[in-house]
């Protein structure tokens, strides 16, 4: 058993050199996972948890060209495309025609639209399902519904587009089919490409400890669920919501906006702290859901939010020695950042004291 703080961690009897590669910071003797587990996440827990976002950050760099995204006009290479945010799906939305003008410069888009299904069949057939009547504003200033896509539509378009523009694009569906590939092939890859990615992102190794963990919990979490005869989708996001609501005095979608995220995983953006206290909440739930064997939805409701309530027991407790709040407006890279600073600005008043003492 370790102690840290006032967390109790537990280390599994198996010793495991792969998942100990990925969970312990290297050179770094304090221990943050609350459990180690004697196995990986499989593949696919990963790809459900992570949300490393690559389409988001390609259509960022190449839409968007680094802009923040809103609810309004975004550039690609000087030629506007009309955005909307769907506050109930959290999906970001595209204008199809817009996107269809930029990445082939066609003079009429639409009629280009009506070529472009005429030879692709396959895309025709499921046009309804690819696009939503979505309010945006016109040429003219006035508000009109007009065919728009999520990103899993625009994917699917712009495969459709014989265009030098819309091959990057097309290279990186590639590259992720590739790797998807791979991944089935050896499993660990995928942890080995979180890993990077999570570093890349400027996550500490800590934090990344943390992630890691926090997936194998949810596991846990959502297998008992499925023991307990919880629907997965709707009813799962709904006891999450509970227990979320539980522990930090808000609801998961309140949670993300007092980040000032969106489309962004929460989990990718809390704290240390937060993503332990997250786990405990979990935790409780499962183990109290073990003990009492819940039957239908309302009664795994009940142990979702008594289980959040144990987590919010130990963040009052915290709060209370430490006489500040635990949940943090910023995500977690911002705040490494913002410790990084503060150590080399650190450094930099002492190097120049020392200057001064010579």
């Amino acid at each position: 058993m370790l102690r840290h703080g006032n967390f109790i961690q537990e280390l599994c009897a198996e010793k495991s050199d792969t998942l100990v590669k990925y969970t312990l910071p290297e050179d770094n003797n304090q221990i943050f996972a609350v459990k180690y587990m004697p196995y990986l996440p499989t593949e696919e827990e990963l790809k459900r948890e992570l949300n490393l976002n690559d389409f988001k950050k390609l259509m960022k760099n190449e839409i968007g060209r680094c802009r923040p995204m809103k609810d309004d006009i975004q550039l690609f290479e000087n030629q506007k495309i009309r955005t909307a945010w769907n506050e109930e799906e959290e999906e970001w939305y595209f204008s199809i025609v817009d996107v269809v003008a930029a990445l082939t410069d066609s003079a009429d888009p639409k009629q280009y639209i009506k070529k472009m299904r005429s030879r692709d069949t396959e895309l025709d057939a499921r046009w309804g399902t690819i696009c939503t009547p979505t309010v945006m504003i016109a040429a003219d200033g006035k508000k009109y519904r007009t065919n728009a896509a999520n990103i899993e539509g625009i994917l699917r378009l712009i495969q459709s587009i014989p265009s030098p523009k819309a091959e990057p694009f097309k290279i990186w569906l590639a590259e992720v089919g590739r790797e998807r590939i791979e991944e089935t092939i050896d499993p660990e890859l995928t942890i080995d490409r979180a890993l990077e990615t999570y570093l890349k992102k400027g996550y500490s190794r800590e934090w990344i400890n943390q992630r890691l963990q926090a997936i194998q919990v949810r596991k846990e979490l959502t297998d008992e669920w499925q023991n307990r005869g919880v629907q997965q989708g709707k009813e799962y996001a709904i006891l999450t919501n509970e227990i979320t609501q539980a522990w930090s005095g808000m609801t998961t979608k309140q949670y993300k906006q007092y980040k000032g995220l969106k489309k962004e995983n929460l989990r990718d953006n809390m704290t240390t702290t937060e993503l332990v206290l997250n786990m405990l909440a979990e935790t409780a739930t499962t183990d109290i859901s073990k003990n009492e064997k819940p039957e239908g939805f309302s009664q795994n409701k009940a142990v979702a939010r008594r289980g959040g309530g144990v987590a919010k027991t130990a963040r009052q407790a915290l709060e209370a020695e430490t006489g500040k709040s635990v949940i943090s407006s910023k995500a977690a890279v911002e705040i490494n950042q913002a410790v990084i600073e503060m150590i080399v600005e650190s450094a930099e008043i002492v190097e120049q004291q020392d200057k001064v003492d010579e």
